[in-house]
């Protein structure tokens, strides 16, 4: 039994797992906060593209 425990604690199998796990977390999160910070930036920007275009009178003469 003990021998087993040893062989257990040993064991880096499950390490690579925890690894992937962390790098997942970090990138979602990343990612995540990219969007959040350009959102905004990107909603303003395109309402005021709309406001130009809106104001603007359209002819349609040859």
């Amino acid at each position: 039994m003990l021998n087993t425990i040893k062989k257990f604690v040993a064991s880096e199998e499950g390490a690579i797992t925890v690894d992937w796990v962390v790098l997942t977390a970090g990138i979602a999160f990343l990612g995540l906060a990219v969007v959040f910070l350009l959102g905004s930036t990107t909603s303003n920007t395109s309402e005021s593209i709309g406001t130009f275009i809106g104001e603007r009178e359209v002819t349609n003469t040859f």
